[in-house]
Order: C-alpha cells, then sequence, then structure tokens
C-alpha cells in the first residue's frame, strides 16, 4: 500500500467461520437526527461481509461506535437504531445488547446460533476503547473465536477495537476492507494516466503531507475550497477576508515550487464567487479574476474555475477527489462541489477510475445522488489519507503482527 514492503494479511475468506463466533469490527459512525439515520451508506457497505460469515454458519457479533460520546454513556448516540436498519438490510432479526463488554454481552453472545447476528452497544460508552486499554481489549475479545476488520474507517487509530483485540483472537480483513485497499492501490502503486488529484476542504495543514506525497504520483493537481486561499496568498494574490492560514503560507509556496519542479500542473481558482458576509442568501458576486476586493469573501469556486477544472475531469484516466470546492453545505455555494461531482461520473462512464475520500465529499455525491457513478467511494476518509500519505495503519499493522 505503500513504498514500504506490503503488509501480509489475512483474508476473510482464508478463514473457517463455522460454527464459531466471529467478532467483526464494523464502521457504522452514521450520520443520525434523532433516533433516525440519515444516510445507511456505511450500513450497507459491510453487507457483503455479514451475508458470507452469515452462509457459512459463522455466529457474529458485531462491534462498532457511533459519535463522541466521551467514554460515557450517552443514549444520543446508541447503537440500537442501527440494529433495527441492519435487520431491513439484511431481511433477517439482528439482536442488540446494551453494553460491548461484561455479563450483559456475554450472556447475548452465549444464546447465539450459527447465522445469528448481535449487535453491541457503542465502544465508545467505554473510555477504555480510545485509550486501548489491554483490560478492555481481553474482555471484548471474550466475544469471540475469530477478529475481522471491516471498519476502514477507523484503521488509523489505534484503539482497542482496532489494535488491541488482535492480540488476543486470530484476525483477518473482511470484503470492505479489501475492496478499499485494492482502490487505494491503484490510486498509490499503478493508476492509469493522466491521473488527476482534486483536493478541497478548509485546511492546507490538514492536507499538506497527502499533497506533498500526491505530487510524487500525480500528474496534475487542482486545489480548490478554502484552502486555496492561501495557496493564491502565497503568491501575492489578494484573497480580501476569505478564510487564511498565515502560518502555512511557506508550505503553500515549497508545494507550488515541488509542482513546477516535478512537471506536475498545479491548478489554482482563477474566479471565485464572493459574499460580503457567509449566509446562504448573502448576494453573489463572480470575481473577474484570481485577486478578491478587500471586503469580500470566497465561498466557492467561480464559473471559470469550474470549466476548466471540468475539462481537466474529462481528460483523466484516474482521479482522486478529497475536499469540497465550496461551502458545499449551503446550497448557492454548492456549484463548483456539484460540478466536480457531476464530471467525474461522466468520466467513470467513459472508463476512467474515479475514486472518492472524505466525508465532506461524499455528502456531496449524497445530495447529488451521484455516489453509485463513481467507481469507488471511501469510507474512511482519515484513513484513505494517511494510506496516501504512506503511513502505515494502526489497525492494519496489528493484524499483520
Amino acid at each position: 500500500m505503500t513504498d514500504k514492503p506490503a503488509l501480509k494479511l489475512k483474508r476473510l475468506q482464508d478463514m473457517t467461520v463455522k460454527g464459531k463466533r466471529v467478532l467483526i469490527r464494523v464502521d457504522y459512525n452514521v450520520p443520525m437526527k434523532g433516533a433516525k439515520i440519515e444516510d445507511n451508506a456505511r450500513i450497507r457497505e459491510t453487507l457483503k461481509t455479514l451475508e458470507h460469515v452469515i452462509a457459512e454458519g459463522g455466529k457474529l457479533v458485531l462491534i462498532a461506535h457511533l459519535g463522541r460520546p466521551k467514554g460515557k454513556v450517552e443514549p444520543k448516540y446508541s447503537l440500537k437504531p442501527v440494529a433495527a436498519e441492519l435487520s431491513k438490510l439484511l431481511k433477517k432479526p439482528v439482536s442488540f445488547a446494551e453494553d460491548c463488554v461484561g455479563p450483559v454481552a456475554e450472556k447475548a453472545v452465549a444464546a447465539l446460533k450459527p447465522g445469528d447476528v448481535l449487535l453491541l452497544e457503542n465502544l465508545r460508552f467505554h473510555a477504555e476503547e480510545e485509550a486501548n486499554e489491554p483490560a478492555f481489549a481481553k474482555a471484548l475479545a471474550k466475544n469471540g473465536d475469530l477478529f475481522i476488520q471491516d471498519a476502514f474507517g477507523a484503521l488509523h487509530r489505534a484503539h482497542a477495537s482496532t489494535a488491541g483485540v488482535t492480540k488476543h483472537l486470530p484476525g483477518a480483513i473482511g470484503f470492505l476492507v479489501q475492496r478499499e485497499l485494492e482502490f487505494l492501490d491503484r490510486v498509490i502503486g499503478n493508476p492509469q494516466r493522466p491521473f488527476l488529484a482534486i483536493i478541497g476542504g478548509a485546511k492546507v495543514s490538514d492536507k499538506l503531507a497527502v499533497l506533498d506525497k500526491l505530487l510524487e504520483r500525480v500528474d496534475a493537481l487542482l486545489i480548490g475550497g478554502a484552502m486555496a486561499y492561501t495557496f493564491l496568498a502565497a503568491q501575492g494574490i489578494n484573497i480580501g477576508k476569505s478564510l487564511l492560514e498565515k502560518d502555512q503560507i511557506d508550505a503553500a509556496k515549497a508545494i507550488i515550487e515541488k509542482a513546477y519542479n516535478k512537471k506536475v500542473e498545479c491548478l489554482l481558482p482563477a474566479d471565485h464567487l464572493i459574499v460580503s458576509e457567509i449566509k446562504g442568501d448573502a448576494p453573489t458576486k463572480v470575481t473577474q479574476a484570481m485577486s478578491i476586493p478587500p471586503d469580500m469573501i470566497g465561498v466557492d469556486v467561480g464559473p471559470h474555475t469550474i470549466e476548466f477544472f471540468t475539462e481537466h475531469v474529462a481528460k483523466a484516466q484516474t482521479i482522486f477527489w478529497n475536499g469540497p470546492m465550496g461551502i458545499f453545505e449551503m446550497p448557492a455555494f454548492a456549484n463548483g462541489s456539484n460540478a466536480v461531482a457531476k464530471a467525474m461520473a461522466e468520466a467513470t462512464g467513459k472508463g476512467a477510475v474515479t475514486i472518492v475520500g472524505g466525508g465532506d465529499s461524499l455528502s456531496v455525491l449524497a445530495k447529488t445522488g451521484l455516489a453509485s457513478k463513481m467507481s469507488h467511494c471511501s469510507t474512511g476518509g482519515g484513513a484513505s489519507l494517511e494510506l496516501l500519505e504512506g503511513k502505515a495503519l494502526p489497525g492494519l499493522v496489528a493484524l499483520a503482527s
């Protein structure tokens, strides 16, 4: 997955699961509104793994986290609604235990028959989960005979359920993690060319390492979102009252210089959608050039930028997108992000490999209904970026060791 030797990982299909308690770490950290699940994509992505274990006669014990309850029981972060949603998707009963360790969990696990499915309560109701506390990891492991890691979005965290539990059970990666690694390997290892990366979002500091790594691999780099204003400022261009990370100006200059030396086309917005204050109904203007007037704020890329960004997408054979082009949560400022999504969907239809990572980019796809038109939507933005940076993911290292 990186320039380092590949990790040797067992796969679910290499394990015998019949009659065994199969402890599966899944990523069910889904967006909720009250007790209602707003997007069940992360649940759907695990179905192939779950259905395989059911068909092979394993007893499924699922562990997951939801939100940030900070080590305390918070009813609003209960996984109970997820059990109900999973039951609908699997078309079979899914039982639920009110805790993930201890007598409550152990009793529920003991009642399982081959093919049964049980979801345990939120791991993060215990502070020991994020602390990777050894006794908690051991208590979790008591619920299984085998461990399957299928939570790609949690692999970059060394928690009890991703790293600690592997010390007590034989483990393997599930189908979701296998698919994620396969697609990201295409980006890292042997992409079809031209290879284009589109990086957006708010902060240069969040994406600096991945930008640096991508310049070793891509043919062109498109930079949008609020982070683009720091790059423009680094070139002496006025950005008005737009978001600026002053302490990242030198880093932005270094990225531009590296792109030039590597002969990588590095493209920044040539025009902008601007407002005097960030409100969904604020009057908008379009700049005629790269600079933004002193009293105005950039909130999206402009029409000229959308045009040449889309042209570059149409020419590419491998496209990786992470981060929106503007404040997409407000419909008036979502045109740039929506246009990138549409252009990528069209590129997929013409044979390009399109990979999208990061929660905000996936939200754009959910709103535009274009997720199914991509080659691959990564369920873990942080994990995918760290892989692209060349970092080893603790959850994979633990399984391989």
